[in-house]
């Protein structure tokens, strides 16, 4: 895939600063589930680049093989908790929203799982995924976990 640009240099300014508000939107919630969030949405999006980073993040952070691997039938898969379902089943009723306004029994497991603070943190982040798979997606970007790691230090330093 080539690059048809790069926003960090076409738009250096608002790229920190969206790189600041998704670092602490992601440092909300526990990590792991964060990182399931993140491949979730991105399995949806199709976006290559943030599966690609964020499997090798939730793999740093501990996540196991297999529950990489079951994500995308995580309602078949026994290897989640109630907790990470709710979040799995919010992120598809918003990451899927054109689809269709289905989301209440996606809401009731949320409510039933997540303080409403929690909640808004969750909804951030589905958010802030959905955000960088369409840039990632639309400027075709391919980016190295390790260097995407350093660019996001630096704009919470």
């Amino acid at each position: 895939m080539t690059a048809k640009l790069d926003p960090f240099t076409a738009a250096p300014a608002l790229m920190k600063s969206w790189t600041g508000t998704s670092v602490a939107v992601a440092s909300s919630l526990e990590p792991s589930l964060i990182e399931l969030v993140k491949i979730r949405a991105s399995q949806i999006n199709g976006c290559a680049n943030c599966i690609n980073m964020h499997t090798v993040e939730a793999r740093a952070k501990g996540e196991t093989e297999q529950r990489i691997y079951l994500l995308s039938a995580w309602r078949e898969a026994p290897c989640y908790t109630d907790r990470e379902r709710a979040a799995l089943a919010w992120t598809e009723a918003l990451t899927r929203l054109s689809e269709g306004h289905a989301h209440e029994s996606a809401y009731q497991s949320l409510n039933d799982q997540f303080s409403e603070e929690e909640q808004v943190k969750l909804t951030l982040m589905i958010n802030v995924i959905n955000g960088w798979n369409r840039i990632a997606v639309g400027f075709g970007l391919w980016v190295d976990p390790a260097v995407a790691a350093k660019t996001a230090a630096k704009a919470v330093a």
